[in-house]
């Protein structure tokens, strides 16, 4: 009964601050970019983990990805970071055998059915990097916790450095 009830508790915790990161880069982007004279921020707020970062600017967002449910989600299968502008975006990184990606991506379905129209959720597999996993349990795990939200792959390790992905799972921030 206690681990039922810690479970529900870190459950909870994690979706409550999910948003609050959400909301919290929201809020300072707009005080902080807001009265920017060069008209296109490129901000990012990271957090994993191991620690805090930021993503790099333009390179971050040329991180090219596929996507696993094909061109059914966004309407294209083979997209840049940098195309998902207009909302702010969750870029969460994630591997197929890795046991907390896999407790915390039905808090992150919650997060994208509740907010699908003002955050863009984006899960990129990174487990061919780490050996937690490969295309094929990526897919698996997808479709056994029915993950709706756009999830792919990259072949692109330099991107993924860009955002200093240094755990898993790594979330990172991006304003739109």
């Amino acid at each position: 009964m206690g681990n039922v009830m810690r479970g529900a508790w870190r459950s909870r915790w994690i979706t409550v601050t999910t948003v609050l990161a959400v909301l919290l880069v929201a809020c300072s982007s707009a005080v902080s970019f807001g009265a920017s004279d060069s008209g296109s921020p490129n901000g990012a707020n990271s957090g994993s983990s191991s620690g805090s970062s930021s993503a790099g600017g333009d390179a971050a967002s040329d991180l090219a990805f596929t996507l696993y449910q094909g061109s059914e989600v966004l309407g294209e299968e083979n997209l840049t970071v940098g195309s998902l502008q207009g909302k702010p975006l969750v870029l969460n990184f994630w591997a197929g055998l890795c046991p907390p990606c896999r407790a915390e991506m039905p808090d992150l379905q919650e997060f994208y059915d509740e907010n699908k129209d003002r955050v863009n959720l984006l899960g990129i597999d990174v487990g061919p990097f780490t050996v937690l996993g490969n295309q094929d349990s990526a897919k698996a795990l997808l479709e056994e916790l029915n993950v709706t939200y756009p999830a792919g792959f990259t072949i692109d390790a330099g991107g993924i450095r860009n955002y200093k992905v240094l755990g898993m799972p790594t979330s990172v921030f991006i304003d739109s």
